[in-house]
């Protein structure tokens, strides 16, 4: 059997006995679609926090961590839309801890519009040392928002992996909405309403527990399908 991956977005196909084939989208989670990245970050809170590795070679299982002084903010701007989190907001060496060698030797040359860290230029020149506590620490922000309140508070959530898609509104306490308030930097749960349109449509099934467990928005999204949307009400 053979995989296609299609870089970046596009319907995934498997080859088997000759014919390509979609893959059914049903119950796919972020968590799970993140394993033919090249980059990820480790020991982080989320998919979008950690200490950044690469992978070149997708045949193998080596991973190499960065050293901050070959990595920039725009570099930065390039693994977290790699990664489908947000705007980078913090680059710190060593946040999230520091690893032995093995370590990426040149240094990244992104221009900031690239969609994958390896299609950025890199230098010529291989660095042989990296400085203890050097290695990067990246953390970008959630591609979450409420659209159509009254506020940037207030609205229909919606998560963003290539577009912007709904959360569907079953099952919602004002406890389990208090965590995606924290993560919009909203302050605590107003109201959570449950609308109902006229017919379904494409919407993220979020698990509220396992939110409240700490992962993040996108490790606990489920694709489905649906006529009940999410709206929510924060304080801030």
């Amino acid at each position: 059997m053979t995989l296609l991956f299609l870089r970046c977005a596009g319907t995934l196909e498997v080859k088997n006995d000759g014919d390509w084939r979609p893959v059914d989208g049903f119950s796919w989670t972020l968590k799970e679609a993140n394993v033919v990245y090249s980059v990820r970050l480790v020991d982080g809170s989320s998919l979008c926090s950690g200490r950044l590795e690469v992978k070149s070679d997708q045949s193998n299982q080596w991973w190499s961590s960065v050293c901050e002084d070959d990595f920039d903010q725009q570099d930065a701007e390039v693994v977290c839309r790699e990664l489908g989190c947000g705007a980078p907001s913090v680059l710190q060496g060593a946040l999230y801890g520091e690893v032995e060698a093995p370590m990426w030797t040149k240094e990244f040359q992104c221009g900031g519009h690239e969609s994958a860290l390896l299609d950025c230029r890199s230098s010529g020149s291989a660095r042989n040392t990296c400085s203890p506590g050097k290695a990067v620490g990246l953390t970008c922000s959630e591609s979450v928002r409420l659209v159509g309140g009254g506020s940037r508070c207030a609205g229909t959530l919606e998560v963003k992996q290539g577009d912007w898609t709904p959360v569907g509104g079953s099952y919602w306490t004002l406890k389990g909405a208090n965590v995606l308030c924290r993560n919009l930097d909203c302050g605590s749960a107003v109201s959570v309403v449950k609308r109902e349109e006229s017919s379904d449509r494409p919407v993220w099934w979020i698990d509220s527990d396992c939110v409240q467990s700490g992962s993040s928005l996108r490790e606990c999204a489920i694709s489905d399908s649906s006529s009940y949307i999410l709206n929510l009400t924060c304080s801030g």
